[in-house]
């Protein structure tokens, strides 16, 4: 992949920039405390350039999340041939938990906790976490049911559990993180969570629950 031109770096580094003076901010005086015209005063820019990086307030703490709403879509088209799309996604994920992705929950960075922190203390944002999901949830039904062409409603089901499944993994990793233990203890656990819930979403609930 090619390196980003200086055009797209300094994009980069502006949206950094604000990204960082917001969840500051947010830290101090919490979510609702905060104005856009504080975090645009902080952060050097207009109003307007704060709201061309980032179109809500909300989204200038969850683009972290935002900006991966069509991963799991492009790993299902992006697989090797041969691949079922779950096994695809159950590399992805864990894939991501050997990375202490964010997204995974699986991260003790202090601007990570930070984030977690206001995110499960703002209704507001949980309000909008919400849509986003449901957004790449239809992405991710789409891109079944491209892969498995004639069936309505099996896409749409299967997204929809797999979203769940990874939302609980996340939400235990996150948990694990606010009660103080660390990535990399945690990490063999959440590994085999991770293992097991998607070895229930291949086998079906029938075996366990049936």
């Amino acid at each position: 992949m090619a390196e980003p031109g200086l055009r797209e770096r300094k994009k980069q580094r502006v949206r950094a920039a604000i990204s960082e003076a917001a969840i500051t901010l947010f830290q101090e005086s919490g979510f609702d405390g905060v104005t856009v015209a504080e975090i645009a005063a902080a952060a050097e820019v207009s109003k307007p350039t704060l709201f061309a990086y980032f179109p809500s307030k909300e989204d200038l703490v969850l683009h972290r999340f935002i900006d991966h709403e069509d991963e799991p879509a492009r790993v299902v088209r992006g697989r090797e041939p041969g691949v079922p799309p779950l096994a695809a996604l159950r590399r992805n994920f864990l894939d991501g938990l050997d990375r202490r992705d964010p997204v995974t929950g699986l991260n003790d960075t202090p601007q990570v906790l930070v984030f977690h922190n206001l995110l499960y203390s703002t209704p507001a944002l949980i309000t909008r976490l919400t849509a986003y999901m449901l957004r790449a949830e239809s992405a991710l039904a789409d891109a079944l049911a491209e892969a498995a062409p004639g069936d309505e409603i099996a896409p749409l089901v299967a997204a929809a559990q797999i979203f769940g499944t990874q939302r609980v993994l996340g939400d235990r990793n996150v948990r694990d993180m606010r009660a103080g233990r660390g990535a990399d203890d945690v990490h063999p656990e959440a590994a085999a969570r991770a293992e097991a819930a998607f070895d229930l979403l291949e086998r079906g609930l029938a075996p366990r629950f049936g």
